[in-house]
C-alpha cells in the first residue's frame, strides 16, 4: 500500500460517493471549510497497487486542547488492520516532523469487540472525549411517505399533523441572508440549554462552503410569522444530515413538522438516509441529551453506534490534553 496526496476534487468525490458518502466530515467541502477556520488539512489517498482503497481527510489542529492530527469520521473505504497500520505509519512520520503529541481517529466502524481490538492491537487508546457524533440515529428513506409516517412513534406522528393543523409554515431556503433567522433562534436555544455555541461566523462559513456546491438548505418553521424552529441540513450523495438545529419552547410543535419537511426534501433529492446526528451515549455525551434523543428517535429508524474516538500517543504532552478534556467532559455534564 502507498499513500499519496489527493488534490483533485473529482477523484475524491467519486470515491466518496462510491463508498456511500457516509459522513460530511470526510467530504471535500468539509476540508474547504476547515481552511476557512484557519486549519491546515491534508487529503490522503491509500492505494493498494494502482487502486484507491481509502481516503482520509486529516486536519492539523493546534489549539488549547493540544497539538494533534485528526481524522474525523474516517478513513472512508474498507477499513482493515493493514490499511490503518499503513495510514498510522504515514501520520507518525508526519507528526514527528511537525511536533504533534498524538493522532486522533474517529472511524465509522460499528462498535464491537472486533473493531475495538483492531485499534487496541495497534496501540490506540480510547479518547477521553468525543469530538464528533459517535452514535447517530439514522432513518432509511426507502419507503413511501405514508409508510414513514406509520413507522414513527405515535406521538411524533400526531405532533407533525398538529403542527400542520395549527398552520405552522415550513420553508426551505438556499439564501445566505436567511441564516440571520436561524442565528436568532440559535442564540435563544444556547441560553436555554447552556451549551457552548458555534460562532456566527462559523455557521455562516459552514453554510457558504456547502452552498457553493448546492449541498445545504435552511429549514425554517414559522407560526404567525414568528420563527419557532430552524435547522441547517447538509447533503451528500446518499444522506441528509441534521447538523445544526434551534428552536423556541412553545406549545406549537413546530420542530416536528420542520423535521418532516426536511425528510421529505431528502427523499426528493434521492437521498437514501436521513441522519439525525448525535444521540445520547451514557458516559460519553451530556446527561441532558435525553429529551433530544427522545425527539430524534420518534421519527423511526435505528441507532448506528461507532467505536469510540481513538488516540495514538506520540508524546507525554498528550496527558495534558487528556486532563484538559476530562475537565471539558465534566463541564459538559458527561
Amino acid at each position: 500500500m502507498k499513500i499519496k496526496n489527493i488534490n483533485q476534487r473529482s477523484i475524491w468525490q467519486k470515491f466518496f460517493d462510491d463508498n456511500n458518502s457516509p459522513s460530511f466530515l470526510q467530504s471535500w467541502e468539509w476540508g474547504e471549510f476547515q481552511k476557512k477556520l484557519h486549519y491546515d488539512i491534508i487529503r490522503l489517498g491509500v492505494y493498494d497497487g494502482n487502486k484507491l482503497a481509502a481516503i482520509a481527510l486529516v486536519i492539523r489542529i493546534d489549539s488549547r486542547r493540544g497539538k494533534f492530527l485528526f481524522v474525523p469520521h474516517g478513513p472512508i473505504g474498507k477499513i482493515t488492520k493493514p490499511l490503518i497500520t499503513q495510514l498510522l505509519k504515514y501520520l507518525i512520520a508526519l507528526s514527528k516532523n511537525e511536533n504533534y503529541s498524538f493522532i486522533r481517529i474517529s472511524p465509522l466502524l460499528e462498535d464491537n469487540d472486533s473493531h475495538r481490538q483492531l485499534f487496541r492491537k495497534i496501540k490506540f487508546k480510547i479518547a477521553p472525549i468525543y469530538m464528533n457524533a459517535e452514535d447517530s440515529w439514522i432513518l432509511p428513506l426507502d419507503k413511501s411517505e405514508d409508510e414513514l409516517l406509520v413507522d414513527m412513534r405515535k406521538t411524533t406522528r400526531y405532533l407533525i399533523r398538529k403542527a400542520a393543523r395549527d398552520r405552522v409554515v415550513v420553508t426551505r431556503s438556499d439564501d445566505e441572508k436567511d441564516i440571520a433567522g436561524f442565528l436568532k433562534v440559535y442564540k435563544e436555544t444556547v441560553e436555554r440549554e447552556d451549551f457552548v455555541a458555534f460562532s456566527d461566523q462559523y455557521i455562516r462559513d459552514e453554510f457558504k462552503t456547502f452552498n457553493d456546491v448546492g449541498n445545504v438548505s435552511i429549514f425554517t418553521a414559522r407560526y404567525n410569522n414568528e420563527i419557532l424552529a430552524s435547522a441547517i441540513i447538509l447533503f451528500s450523495d446518499s444522506t441528509a444530515f441534521y447538523h445544526q438545529g434551534a428552536s423556541i419552547h412553545s406549545k406549537i410543535p413546530a420542530p416536528y413538522l420542520l423535521q418532516w419537511e426536511a425528510i421529505r426534501e431528502a427523499k426528493k433529492r434521492g437521498c437514501r438516509f436521513y441522519n439525525f446526528w448525535g444521540i445520547k451515549i451514557p458516559g460519553r455525551t451530556p446527561k441532558n441529551w435525553n429529551g433530544l434523543t427522545l425527539f430524534k428517535t420518534g421519527f423511526g429508524g435505528s441507532e448506528a453506534r461507532y467505536i469510540p474516538t481513538q488516540d495514538y500517543i506520540l508524546s507525554p504532552k498528550y496527558y495534558l490534553t487528556y486532563c484538559y478534556e476530562k475537565y471539558l467532559a465534566w463541564r459538559r455534564g458527561v
